[in-house]
């Protein structure tokens, strides 16, 4: 089965300062009426960005070897933006249309008290979404917490159910206490639970049909993800294992797959159901499908820095609007607005003109 290709807008990037944006003093760009007097946040193509993506931490407990190395110096704890940094920049953001926040690090659970933040969070009658993606590894002691703080949403990262291919991939022995995660979060009373699979030609393969196999007998919607150019490891094009690729095994292997239709509320998997009528499994093709004409995302990171795409090459550094001895709700407004206005047409990782992030994923926020 093969997913068509995409058509990416084509349209000429506005520069900028990155001296100025680090500095906090935004090269400001004009606004078009609509979003002026809005206050949504609109960019140059017509996309409505109502998704924001919150690291919490660059911390983690495993050292997967596409996303980060295994001698990674972490931030000063000093340096993270607090909950309640978190909490009001968040306020700021719905007043632009910001719906839906999802919790990442590093490894989100690493953050103490993090059920505290979901509590502040839901309190927000403006958000009507709050997600988590985290690798599992401590998810047998807070699923039970974090529901009831308020969490709904749960992506859980397993790319293999092999210990020993877990040892590699992941570098570390925790195989079991994921899938003890799993299981917690399920008696915990999380509606949907996601498992997300990263797919690595020369190293996957044998991966796929028994996690499809293992979310179908569990009722996991497992989605798989190419392998993209933004871990510690040089980038290679060739190990993109490509969802057509994966589709194709699932339905020889399994059942006939059935394609639901366009992407579900600006998400980035493709989505099919099997045909005999268990389970669902999603393909996040970015590397063959990109759904960048789609995108609604913008992303914060651990220390506060805003980005407007996962491979952006600018950010705008928010902490010190945010610890002023009053936080300065104009300027965050205004880097919101600028961020999104000054957004590219989407990443280019099929040209020549592809500039790796020199942040790793676990610095970003996956």
């Amino acid at each position: 089965m093969r997913i068509p290709p995409r058509q990416l807008i084509s349209l000429p990037i506005w520069p900028l300062d990155a001296t100025a944006l680090s500095s906090g003093s935004l090269p400001l760009a004009p606004l078009p009426t609509d979003s002026a007097a809005t206050g949504e946040l609109v960019d140059r193509f017509g996309r409505r960005h109502d998704n924001l993506r919150i690291s919490v931490t660059d911390r983690c407990n495993l050292r997967c070897t596409y996303c980060m190395p295994e001698d990674v110096v972490f931030q000063d704890r000093s340096a993270l933006l607090t909950f309640e940094e978190i909490t009001t920049f968040v306020r700021v953001a719905v007043r632009h249309g910001i719906t839906k926040v999802r919790l990442t690090g590093g490894e989100p659970l690493m953050r103490r008290d993090l059920p505290i933040l979901v509590q502040m969070l839901t309190a927000i009658p403006e958000l009507t979404d709050i997600g988590l993606t985290t690798n599992g590894v401590l998810l047998d002691r807070w699923a039970e917490p974090l529901f009831q703080a308020g969490l709904r949403r749960l992506n859980v990262s397993l790319d293999t159910l092999d210990p020993a291919r877990f040892r590699q991939r992941t570098r570390r022995e925790e195989r079991d206490r994921v899938l003890t995660g799993l299981q917690a979060a399920r008696q915990a009373g999380f509606p949907q639970i996601k498992v997300n699979a990263v797919a690595i030609r020369g190293e996957t393969e044998q991966d796929i049909v028994p996690l499809a196999r293992f979310c179908r007998a569990q009722g996991f919607a497992l989605r798989f993800i190419e392998y993209m150019p933004i871990g510690a490891e040089p980038w290679e094009r060739e190990k993109v294992l490509s969802a057509s690729e994966i589709l194709a095994m699932l339905s020889r292997d399994i059942a006939p797959l059935v394609p639901l239709g366009d992407r579900a509320d600006h998400a980035p998997a493709d989505r099919f159901a099997y045909a005999d009528g268990i389970g669902e499994v999603g393909m996040i093709a970015s590397v063959t499908h990109p759904f960048c004409t789609h995108c609604n995302r913008l992303r914060l990171t651990a220390e506060g820095k805003l980005r407007n795409c996962l491979f952006a090459l600018d950010e705008i550094d928010i902490k010190p609007y945010l610890r002023r001895a009053s936080p300065d709700i104009a300027a965050m407004s205004t880097a919101l607005v600028h961020s999104t206005r000054t957004k590219w047409a989407g990443h280019t990782f099929n040209t020549t003109e592809f500039v790796k992030p020199t942040r790793t994923m676990h610095a970003i926020g996956g």
